[in-house]
């Protein structure tokens, strides 16, 4: 009897290439990626699921043994990914989900080196994105689903017989796909954000990218809503430790952080700086150089302070047409019994609040406040 070999089809057969060949592209986000607990914010391993539930919103995140949890460092694929797909659109280009580059546009765009152990990284980002898998109610429309996926479906490098790869392509999944081409969920990022090394940094400014944006009071965040959001394996006093240690570096380009205290709860306020507003070349002077004191730290010694150097901005005035105001339940508000509204003054409709759970009071600002 004959063998024959069953040939299983690519879903890239079905698709129209999108060869990225739009040189440079302003960093870009997806906005449900930004607030929600999707990605590891270690270096080191993690198998242990994320589970997160707010409202009607559910987020759960699995890892393989084998390659372990996507990480927020491995989101870099992504960001680039959605910057190319949108400035294509921009430039009236065909785009789909199957992408179609060379490492070298990629690795230059997230700041990374191009060397042969940056494209060896690379292959183990896809990997862990490949592996890892999704399940979200987030846009479920009018009928309640759940979808699962992984970020990437497929992926494949075109190497020479030296190893040097020269190529590559994947296919993203449609559920980030759709978050993409749809501009009222996408939001453009700073570049200087591929320099932040830390994973709660790199957290931490996209969620006060997507919340606090331009508004001149920004938002407030309890530290322990915080920890939920964040899906970090980290105990609650470590992680408002690092919090602290965050805040008196200040290491996030165009925003303010600063730690407040009521009565017995810790708070995160984030507010953009005044710079974050200049024009494409104009510099982010940063607080918090070094010699600055650490805040609360009852005793720990601080590490690690080092001086902020100016970092550039791609925010356009035009760039956010309105405040960042229609976040989702989990995010206008704090853990804890009912308490008055927290950033319930930065916009004049109030967030929608969960039936148990309402915001935090805002602190008068001074006047003259600019947007």
């Amino acid at each position: 009897m004959s063998s024959r070999r069953l040939i299983t089809s690519s879903e890239r057969n079905k698709l129209d290439p999108f060869v990225v060949a739009t040189g440079d592209a302003s960093p870009r986000d997806q906005r449900d990626l930004m607030e929600r607990p999707f990605f590891s914010l270690a270096k080191a391993k993690r198998t242990r699921p994320i589970l997160y539930e707010a409202g009607d919103v559910r987020v759960e995140v699995y890892a393989v043994p084998e390659h372990g949890m996507a990480t927020i460092w491995d989101a870099d694929v992504l960001i680039w990914a959605a910057s190319q797909i949108v400035e294509a659109e921009n430039l009236g280009l065909k785009t789909s989900r199957f992408l179609r580059f060379t490492p070298y546009q990629l690795l230059i765009a997230v700041g990374r080196q191009t060397g042969a152990r940056d494209y060896k990284l690379l292959k183990g980002a896809l990997a862990r994105l490949q592996a890892t898998v999704i399940r979200t109610t987030i846009r479920h429309c009018e009928h309640w689903r759940r979808h699962q996926f992984s970020w990437i479906n497929e992926w494949e490098e075109c190497a020479r017989r030296d190893g040097r790869v020269e190529g590559m392509e994947f296919v993203l999944p449609d559920w980030f796909y759709r978050g993409v081409i749809d501009r009222s969920l996408v939001l453009t990022i700073d570049p200087a954000y591929f320099s932040l090394t830390g994973g709660i940094e790199r957290w931490l400014y996209r969620v006060a990218r997507k919340h606090a944006g331009r508004q001149p009071k920004g938002w407030l965040f309890e530290v322990a809503h915080l920890h939920e959001k964040s899906g970090s394996l980290a105990k609650l006093a470590d992680f408002a430790f690092d919090l602290r240690r965050i805040a008196a570096r200040q290491p996030l380009p165009g925003y303010h952080l600063s730690i407040e205290r009521k009565a017995r709860r810790e708070l995160l306020r984030i507010l953009p700086s005044q710079s974050s507003t200049a024009p494409v070349d104009g510099a982010v002077n940063h607080l918090g150089t070094s010699g600055v004191r650490a805040i609360g730290t009852s005793g720990v010694p601080v590490s690690g302070f080092r001086e902020c150097k100016p970092q550039l901005t791609l925010w356009p005035e035009t760039a956010i047409a309105r405040p960042n105001l229609e976040s989702n339940l989990e995010s206008n508000c704090c853990s804890g019994p009912v308490r008055p509204a927290d950033n319930a003054d930065a916009c004049a409709e109030p967030p929608t609040k969960h039936p148990n759970q309402q915001s935090l009071p805002l602190l008068p600002h001074k006047a003259g406040d600019k947007r």
